[in-house]
């Protein structure tokens, strides 16, 4: 059957103006960060879309798009219904065995991403049980010499992006080992594959250390302790092989948060600070804000007042300065929540738990409930800080929230906390 050729969408083009597709894309990530949405929109995209290459746009994208012209529908911004896409599930011929057909995919998913990343059927299992085993990328694992293009690369961006969306809705504990897999085709490809142009290697190379970072921080949430370290000093190591500065600061961050987390507040501190020294350039001073942060928690675990207030205070006036376009990605979470999150740790590092648990409510009242992972934390730490204030009442009732809201939510974080929690309410 011949292939249908690709219908330009020029109701979105009439939509774009006068702007350049660059400077929509910038608008389109925009109105996403106003939702609390993460998308990695650039004018490559928006030109695949006024193209017809991409018929219809994924459902973060559709949330995005309906949000910046309120009253338009899909079919008004010039897409396809998402069924006529996407096919249905056909069911099997009677008497056939195995599992039916499954659904076709749409234009904006390449031959490299319709390949399932897992191979071995434990891992296959639990890829579908998280949702992995449709929707995550496919990265080639090469044999010989590979050539690396556009598709390769993708599909280790969009294998980063799954995985961060899974883990905001679930939690890392299921996650950790299945998404292990793509970071090890990922740096295959980077050992054995050839690259067409230096702007692909290093994109494969950003990908590849994003990656890491990811998996690091699944094996982090889930205790996992020194595989997070070795996955965030891998990370480290491709920023510096590749001279990228956001790669590094990123790895940087991590590594100060797991310092912290284990108790090494020295190194938390001098990592925060190498952060802060690799940002420097980018432009984006939500991320200084961040790395001020963890700065001021390492201080804090240290004892130190006065510099953790000092820093708090640099944070948030690089939090104040608003959001930038050079904003990092995965800086998608760093919001106001997690800015009186992260604030509520130097308070409770520094034993003023009245205070920490002031800044953790507000980050429950202020967190989407789409974020079902982070709010169960925020309230998790909540419910911690209230008992050692004394507020028994409060703290169970914040307790017993945390656990009914814990259905399809895995980590290992959270229940730590709940059970400090309970350590303390019953005078263990």
């Amino acid at each position: 059957m011949a292939m249908s050729r690709a219908v330009p969408n020029l109701a979105f083009r009439r939509l774009r103006g006068q702007h350049s597709p660059a400077e929509f894309a910038a608008t389109v990530r925009r109105a996403a960060r106003e939702i609390g949405e993460q998308v990695a929109c650039d004018a490559r995209y928006i030109g695949r879309v006024e193209a017809g290459e991409i018929r219809c746009p994924n459902y973060a994208y559709e949330r995005v798009f309906l949000h910046m012209f309120p009253g338009l529908t899909l079919a008004d911004l010039g897409f396809s219904a998402r069924e006529a896409v996407r096919g249905r599930r056909q069911a099997a011929p009677a008497g056939a065995s195995g599992p039916p057909a499954l659904p076709t995919r749409n234009d904006e998913e390449s031959d490299v991403l319709r390949r399932a990343f897992m191979t071995s059927g434990t891992a296959t299992l639990a890829a579908a049980s998280w949702g992995l085993g449709s929707t995550a990328a496919a990265i080639p694992s090469p044999r010989g010499t590979h050539r690396i293009g556009e598709a390769e690369v993708r599909a280790v961006e969009d294998a980063v992006r799954r995985i961060r969306l899974l883990d905001d809705r679930h939690g890392a504990d299921g996650l950790y080992k299945v998404a292990t897999q793509p970071l090890r085709s990922a740096y295959r490809l980077l050992d054995q594959g050839t690259a067409a142009r230096r702007s692909t290697e290093d994109r494969l190379l950003a990908g590849a250390g994003e990656l890491s970072l990811s998996v690091g921080w699944l094996a982090h949430d889930s205790g996992r302790h020194e595989d997070a370290r070795s996955h965030y000093a891998e990370a480290l190591a491709t920023a510096r092989v590749s001279g990228d500065a956001a790669l590094e600061a990123h790895a940087f961050c991590n590594t100060s948060f797991l310092a912290r987390d284990t108790g090494r507040y020295r190194e938390a501190v001098r990592a925060a600070q190498a952060g802060l020294r690799a940002a420097g350039p980018l432009d984006s001073p939500r991320l200084l804000a961040l790395l001020s942060l963890r700065e001021a928690a390492a201080w804090a675990g240290l004892g130190d007042r006065s510099a953790a207030e000092e820093c708090l205070g640099r944070a948030h006036d690089h939090f104040g300065r608003g959001h930038a376009d050079q904003d990092p990605e995965w800086m998608s979470f760093f919001g106001e929540p997690e800015l009186e999150a992260l604030e509520s740790h130097c308070w409770a590092a520094l034993g003023d738990w009245t205070r920490a648990a002031r800044h953790s409510y507000r980050a429950t009242v202020l967190q989407h409930p789409r974020f079902a992972r982070n709010l169960a934390l925020y309230r998790a730490q909540l419910a911690g800080h209230l008992a050692r204030a004394g507020r028994r009442d409060e703290a169970e009732a914040e307790a017993r929230r945390v656990a009914e809201s814990l259905d399809g939510i895995a980590s290992a974080r959270i229940r730590g906390l709940l059970a400090e929690t309970r350590l303390i309410l019953t005078g263990g």
